[in-house]
């Protein structure tokens, strides 16, 4: 999953700038195919760092990537 939320954090950087902010939505297909990954990701973003509902890709993208 960490590579995908980097790919798409990429995507939308190079498409709409460094200041383009996402949510985790963002990372999943409009249908709810993977509840529990879905799950853990809102975990990650809302309960482990205590994101707001968008945050700036580009700190999305260098979190993962220190972490």
């Amino acid at each position: 999953m960490r590579k995908k939320i980097i790919e798409v954090c990429d995507r939308k950087i190079i498409a709409k700038g460094d200041t383009v902010g996402l949510s985790f939505y963002a990372f999943f297909k409009n249908k709810n195919d993977s509840p529990e990954l879905l799950m853990e990701v809102a975990k990650w973003w809302i309960i482990d760092n205590e994101l707001d509902h968008f945050e700036k890709a580009i700190k999305i993208k260098e979190m993962l990537m220190f972490e």
